[in-house]
């Protein structure tokens, strides 16, 4: 099992910054893949920026630019960051932390954190 715990959310104005940060413990061995998604009201979940074990990033087109994911795994503790500059009232959402295990197909999720960019 892999127990994953979201802090940094808030409301800031646009134009500002935000870091969100996962911190993931529990069994990692094997997880390939670490992920931020985010559900916005009324809309799908939708991945904003993932990271593979090797370190390689993906991110949506709408976020390409203005927000950087990293992470660190040692062995006493991993965490994924999301930094989020130049916010958008658009990019409102709750943000969730997401941990893939390949072999399996196993997800883990986080329980959110509220982003709100006020206009």
């Amino acid at each position: 099992q892999v127990q994953l715990v979201e802090s940094g959310g808030g409301l800031v104005q646009a134009g500002g910054s935000l870091r969100l940060s996962c911190a993931a413990s529990g069994s990692m061995i094997s997880i390939n893949y670490m992920a931020w998604y985010r559900q916005g009201p009324g809309k799908a979940r939708e991945l904003v920026a993932r990271i593979s074990r090797g370190g390689s990033t993906n991110y949506a087109d709408s976020v390409k630019g203005r927000f950087t994911i990293s992470d660190s795994r040692d062995d006493a503790k991993n965490t994924v960051n999301l930094e989020m500059n130049s916010l958008k009232p658009e990019d409102t959402a709750v943000y969730y932390c997401n941990a893939r295990r390949m072999v399996t197909g196993t997800e883990y999720w986080g329980q959110g954190t509220q982003v709100t960019v006020s206009s």
